[in-house]
């Protein structure tokens, strides 16, 4: 029979070979806690030591026998606290870091290559327990500058999560319209180092929350196959060439070991917006780009400031969720709209979202596969560089339902119609100040780029089967009312009209004070069906006179149709009266572009008065230097004259008009003077004027200053010129200013 005491020895050594083997190498002064389920390996403070009571013989059978704490060893669930804001080589000193923090739930560090302060910031977890990342940055070092790249999270489940940070206040929001609590960790790169992206997942269930990452983009000018992003979603990079795979072809999903992550949930960030709200002097290309994954979650977001969309898909975005973010002032140098989904799109939904003051639309689909549902939203204030419908549709069976879409400097929804799109659901919506219809269904006789950006206008009745094909949702007709007057008998109007059999009508209030023939559609207020001669009829009740009308029809095979020409509902005693539309029986109040508001804890004050009339001297122009569009100090001393106008009168719109001179071909003239007025827009949205308060045109060398060709006349030419909207209470007197004129030399003067 075996000496006992050499038995024990054996069983001793079989047990520490199993602690120090596993895939974290710990450390020999690791202690092995047998607490109640589940199991937990922690690591104490230094100096750490392992304990041999009690008993050393129940110690060693309860490792052997307990095969969940052998799991948890192998499988480096951990949870990890950042303790430094610093980065660069992965060094054993006293300060864990962002990076090393990764590495470590990755299962690339060792625990044995950490020195003992670094060991302390971590806890080793059960085998079902996901892993975490949790931090606690000194006060006044919350800022992480990346030396280089990040690896990706690579961990199934992982958890990185800034709302631990100290300081951190889930209860206060700088945002009333949706709660975001405001971050404390930021994450960018350090002033002297380009990262295309802040952070990568390529693993299932990741979850990141409550970080502010900013700055993440590659201005070098390469192609690149995949695009920079504050946070980047994909199977393990590097993803193959995409350039012929939009949409995938027959090999998707790339190859067989490409599959796409899954449940990843992004939310409480702010992206492209540092935490004391500022734009970032280096902005991100884009914030959420969703490149090939399944079941992404991205929720309660605040994404600002992004040269490109603040989400893009690209491959596969299957079940995607895009809930109550707050999106404003993206598209700024680049891709101009909030939201841009592209590739397989099943089953995606975008809803409760603020969508404001983008530079190009707020949703705008292209060749997707699969539908998607866009509900809710409140879409305003849209379109402030590149004239766009507010949501632009390609595809089948989408669904646009109860959102409010307002200040648009396009039509509020257009289904385009290269390639064929039907089938599209556009009810219940509510729009108001648009430049263009409603609803506007797209022909493929009307194929110039500005056509897959705004539309073309009412179409006329559909006179042909090829109209079926060649026109969005199948070319349903607008509904026809009989008369451009219903007359009110007693409390009720009797409304007649004509649409397409099958098809179902939302009959809407028109609520704007205008003249225009149709819409905005403001509110729906009854349904119809057709008869099988698609004639239809209802009684409204209590409908002032003078009230405008439209109407649209849904048929379940083709989609929503155009808005009807408006009707007006009159009293028989206004009967051959002006029908001009007018239902506002007060004022209108004032328009004044805002997207988001500071939370107020207590009752507002009263609002003051209306301000005696003010007479202000504001510089009109600024200039620039020949086939240049950099501002220089003496037109950064104007604008800033400018700026300080904007601020004290938040009620001004602006729009910014780039010039030339003329010599050049009309096209670059165009492009010049589109860079000047966006270099000054940019320039006004670092100093804190909203997005959503300025417009760019650009008119090339159309309008010049003057006649003449000498230099002097050229330099005066070369200009971006102010245009103040809605400036009520105000005398403002224009003043063309050359302090900042930039001569040429040579030529005559």
């Amino acid at each position: 029979m075996p000496d006992p005491k050499s038995a024990l020895i054996t069983i001793f050594t079989k047990a520490r070979k199993l602690v120090l083997n596993s895939p974290l190498s710990v450390s020999p002064r690791l202690r092995v806690s047998l607490s109640p389920p589940p199991l937990r390996v922690s690591l104490s403070p230094p100096p750490l030591r392992v304990s041999l009571s009690p008993p050393p013989l129940l110690l060693f059978l309860g490792i052997l026998a307990a095969p969940s704490l052998a799991t948890a060893q192998l499988t480096n669930s951990a949870v990890v606290v950042v303790n430094s804001n610093q980065d660069g080589a992965i060094t054993a000193d006293n300060l864990l870091t962002f990076r090393e923090a990764i590495a470590i739930v990755n299962g690339q560090l060792s625990m044995e290559s950490l020195s003992e302060a670094e060991q302390a910031q971590i806890e080793l977890t059960a085998a079902d327990t996901p892993s975490r990342i949790e931090f606690n940055l000194p006060a006044g070092q919350t800022t992480i500058r990346l030396q280089k790249a990040l690896p990706p999270l690579a961990t199934p489940g992982l958890v990185v999560d800034g709302t631990t940070q100290p300081g951190y206040d889930s209860t206060v929001s700088a945002t009333a319209e949706i709660e975001i609590p405001i971050p404390v960790v930021e994450i960018t790169p350090s002033d002297d180092t380009q990262i295309l992206r802040g952070l990568s997942i390529i693993a299932d269930g990741v979850t990141v929350r409550g970080l502010s990452l900013y700055g993440f983009t590659d201005s070098r000018g390469a192609t690149l196959l995949t695009p920079p992003a504050d946070i980047f979603i994909s199977h393990p990079n590097p993803p193959p060439d995409t350039t012929e795979q939009q949409p995938p072809n027959n090999d998707f999903p790339f190859y067989t070991e490409n599959v796409p992550p899954k449940d990843i949930v992004i939310e409480d960030n702010w992206l492209g917006i540092t935490a004391d709200e500022r734009m970032p002097q280096r902005t991100s290309a884009f914030g959420v780009s969703v490149f090939n994954s399944l079941g992404t979650t991205i929720q309660r977001n605040r994404i600002a400031n992004h040269d490109g969309s603040a989400i893009i898909t690209s491959v596969q975005a299957k079940n995607l969720e895009v809930r109550e973010n707050i999106i404003v002032g993206n598209g700024i140098a680049g891709m101009p709209d909030a939201i841009r989904l592209e590739g397989v799109i099943d089953n995606s939904q975008i809803a409760g979202n603020l969508i404001c003051g983008n530079d190009g639309s707020g949703v705008y689909l292209f060749k997707p596969q699969g539908s998607v549902e866009i509900n809710n939203n409140l879409i305003s204030f849209n379109g402030r560089r590149l004239r766009r419908a507010a949501v632009y549709l390609m595809g089948d069976n989408h669904q646009v339902i109860e959102n409010y879409i307002n200040n648009q400097t396009g039509p509020g929804v257009t289904v385009t119609s290269y390639p064929r799109s039907r089938g599209n659901i556009i009810e219940s919506n509510r729009f108001a100040r648009l430049e263009g219809l409603s609803i506007d269904l797209n022909s493929q006789q009307h194929v110039e780029p500005i056509h897959f950006q705004v539309g073309d206008g009412p179409n006329p009745p559909r006179n042909s089967p090829n109209r079926r094909k060649e026109t969005g949702n199948a070319a349903i007709n607008a509904p026809e009312f009989i008369s451009s007057e219903f007359f009110v008998l007693g409390s009720n109007v009797e409304i007649l009209g004509k649409a397409d059999p099958g098809s179902s009508v939302e009959i809407y209030l028109v609520n704007e004070n205008t003249d225009i023939s149709y819409g905005p559609l403001s509110e729906a207020i009854a349904n119809v069906e057709t008869d099988e001669e698609g004639n239809f009829s209802l009684t409204l009740r209590n409908v002032p006179s003078g009230t405008a009308l439209s109407a649209i029809a849904t048929h379940p095979d083709y989609g929503t149709s155009e808005p009807a020409l408006n009707t007006l509902v009159i009293s028989p005693s206004n009967a051959g009266t002006s029908s001009t539309i007018s239902t506002d029986t007060e004022p209108p109040q004032p328009n004044i572009p805002q997207c988001t508001t500071v939370p107020v804890a207590q009752e507002p004050p009263p609002p003051l008065p209306p301000p005696e009339p003010v007479v202000l001297r504001v510089p009109k122009n600024v200039h620039f230097a020949l086939d240049k569009a950099d501002l220089t100090p003496e037109s950064t001393a104007i604008l800033d004259q400018i700026i300080a106008v904007l601020k004290q009168y938040p009620f001004i719109i602006v729009e910014l008009e780039g010039h030339t001179d003329p010599r050049a071909s009309d096209a670059y003239n165009l492009d010049l003077g589109k860079r000047r007025a966006l270099a000054v827009r940019n320039y006004l949205l670092r100093e804190g004027i909203a997005p959503e308060r300025m417009t760019i045109r650009s008119l090339g060398e159309s309008q010049r200053r003057t006649t003449g060709n000498t230099i002097v006349d050229y330099a005066r030419d070369r200009r971006v010129e102010f245009t103040f909207q809605d400036a009520r209470g105000l005398e403002i007197i224009f003043e063309e200013q050359e302090t900042d004129l930039q001569i040429e030399s040579g030529g005559p003067r």
